[in-house]
This record gives structure tokens, sequence and C-alpha cells, in this order.
């Protein structure tokens, strides 16, 4: 190999390190955004915004409390993270959901189970919810990006009645919004005041074969609801 050859060859070993470097802490970054978020999901789920501490968050996580403002800047920025990561994943499971394949019926029903098996199992969702609604949603409208999506959502359910209206299976006088405030009520409630309710009607709500009959039971109330 001449000098040049050996020369280029060496720059380029040296040009692949430090490509392999910096994939490298990209996916430590990564990492460790995950890990700070999962924390703060817990964090503000439990304490709300005004309790949740940010040193708190630093001690059980892999990094310091400077990363953290590093990465999100301030508690605020950590808190909106925690929120658009929170609300886009339902959002995202759902546009996953071809309802377009589907007949009407068989669509609502799949949105109505898949909302209440995520409520279901992601409580902390439930909670952060409830965070919001007591900051009067200040920080939620603010992520456009999760309007949008929303907002995506809403025309995909808009889609699925207009279908159902003209087989003549669904009311035409129910919007989207309507049967999206429906299903978010029934499931929303079971979890967010599981505790309170089950105390006053001495029942449990987590009780499986509860869960199994009120799963039905959801699917069924909104399916008359929209029934011609």
């Amino acid at each position: 190999m001449t000098t040049g050859s050996a020369a280029a060859a060496k720059g380029r070993s040296r040009a692949g390190k430090r490509v392999g470097r910096k994939s490298e802490r990209r996916g430590e970054t990564e990492s460790s955004r995950e890990e700070i978020l999962a924390v703060a999901t817990e964090e503000f789920a439990q304490r709300g915004l005004s309790g949740a501490r940010v040193d708190a968050i630093a001690e059980r996580t892999r990094t310091s409390k400077r990363m953290i403002y590093y990465y999100f800047e301030s508690k605020e920025g950590l808190y909106k993270a925690v929120l658009e990561h929170v609300y886009s994943q339902i959002r995202s499971i759902e546009s996953h959901l071809d309802v377009d394949s589907l007949a009407p019926i068989e669509a609502v029903r799949r949105i109505v189970e898949l909302t209440f098996d995520y409520d279901e199992s992601h409580p902390h969702f439930i909670s952060l919810v409830n965070v919001e609604n007591v900051n009067h949603g200040q920080f939620v409208s603010k992520l456009v990006a999760i309007r949008k999506r929303y907002s995506n959502i809403l025309q995909l359910m808009q889609s699925v009645l207009d279908r159902g209206v003209a087989s003549g299976q669904f009311r035409a006088d129910v919007s989207a919004i309507d049967v999206r405030l429906v299903i978010a009520a029934l499931c929303f409630f079971r979890v967010s005041n599981r505790y309170t309710f089950g105390a006053l009607f001495d029942c449990d709500l987590a009780d499986p074969q509860m869960r199994r009959h009120h799963r039905q039971m959801i699917v069924d109330a909104v399916l008359r609801f929209l029934r011609a």
C-alpha cells in the first residue's frame, strides 16, 4: 500500500469511528430521554404539576437534574413532553386500526374496545388527564402536533359514521364529537372513579369478571346510541 493509500485508509477509519461514536451517543441520549419520560410520567401522575419534583425524577434515573433541564429546559417543558407522549400513544394505536376495511358497526365496536382496554391498562394516562384538567388544559392546548392527530382521528370516526348513515344503520343527527364524548365518558369514568365508586357502592371495578361485563355493556350502549 502506498503512503497516500495508507493515509486515506486511516482517515476513513477515523471517520468511521467518529460516526460510530455519534450514533452511540444518540442512542444513549434517546435512552436517557425515554427513561426520564417514564419516571416523569409516574411523578406527574401521582403528584400533579405543582407537586412533582425534578430532583425526585433525577434520583430515580441514570441522569442528573442538570441533564433533565438540558433535554427539556424546565419542569413545565418536561411536563409538556410527558403529555405529548401519553396523548400520542393511544392515538398511534388507533391510527393503525384499519376501520375502512370494517363494516360500520364492527368499526365502532373495535374503537370502543380499544379505548376501554387502553384506559384500563394505562391508569397514569387517566391521572394525567385529570391533572391537565386541573390546569384548565393550558398545556395540552399548546401541543399542536397532538391536536392535529386528534383532528385526524375525529375525521376517521366521522367517515365511519357517514358509512353507517348511508347504510341505514346509524342515525344521522350524531357527530363524531358526540360519539367520542360518549365513549370517553364511559371508559374514562371506570378508571378515574374506580376507588370512590367502589367504596360508595361496595364493588370492585377492577374485578376481571366485572371488567369484561362493563366492556361489553359500553360497546352495546354506544351502538344502541348510534342505531337508527
